[in-house]
């Protein structure tokens, strides 16, 4: 793909071969065993390296320096979610309070958001997000704060205060942290992952596991506690 990339735009027709990598669903190739390496490396302990205690320091400080932020880093680190989701989904929750319409989209008696129900948002081709569990102690805390987040600001006033970025590496501690309650397909399922396999994509209904919501909010009070500053 590389060689086809640079012989495209030799030819004057890259934006064609562009087409047609998204026509067919080509990808770059990943080597799998490099980026486990790196991901040890960076979080085994060692000089220089980062902890799971680090990465709740980095969000206790950015709740301490930037309170309206607080809401926010809390249903991340809950939900799990990527930056871009987890700020449409903030975003979505508290316009739809303030229109009487949050029950098209939470539903407080299961403590559940359904992503799905909102497809052109959140069911993307390669990145997915269907529903989380969520308390409705955190939902009324997010509809509340009346905050209506960006990328761009929240990683501007992050920068701004010359602390660190932490989302991706949140949503690999949620996934990491989240063995302790749920089943593996169950983790995929949430974080909208691994849906080529023939299991998750033919079999796996959550609707059938009827103590699902019981260990994932179990799980996502856990890492909310360990955020508290």
């Amino acid at each position: 793909m590389q060689s086809l990339s640079a012989l495209s735009k030799y030819a004057g027709c890259y934006e064609q071969y562009r087409q047609m990598i998204k026509a067919y669903d080509l990808r770059w190739a990943v080597n799998n065993d490099d980026v486990i390496i790196a991901r040890l490396i960076k979080y085994s302990g060692g000089k220089g390296s980062a902890t799971e205690s680090d990465l709740f320091d980095r969000v206790k400080t950015i709740k301490q320096q930037i309170p309206e932020f607080i809401s926010f880093m809390d249903f991340t680190l809950e939900t799990g979610l990527r930056l871009t989701e987890a700020i449409t989904s903030y975003r979505l929750i508290v316009e739809l309070s303030a229109q009487g319409k949050l029950g098209e989209y939470y539903n407080a008696e299961r403590n559940v958001l359904d992503h799905f129900r909102f497809k052109e948002l959140f069911i993307r081709r390669t990145k997915k997000a269907f529903m989380s569990f969520v308390s409705n102690e955190l939902i009324d805390t997010v509809r509340l704060s009346n905050l209506h987040p960006t990328k761009d600001v929240i990683e501007r006033r992050i920068r701004r205060r010359k602390l660190k970025l932490c989302f991706s590496d949140l949503r690999e501690l949620w996934a990491s942290r989240s063995v302790k309650y749920l089943g593996q397909p169950e983790i995929d399922f949430f974080a909208g992952t691994r849906f080529s396999i023939v299991f998750m994509r033919n079999y796996f209904n959550p609707a059938w596991i009827r103590d699902l919501k019981k260990r994932a909010l179990k799980n996502a009070h856990e890492l909310r506690r360990l955020g508290i500053f």
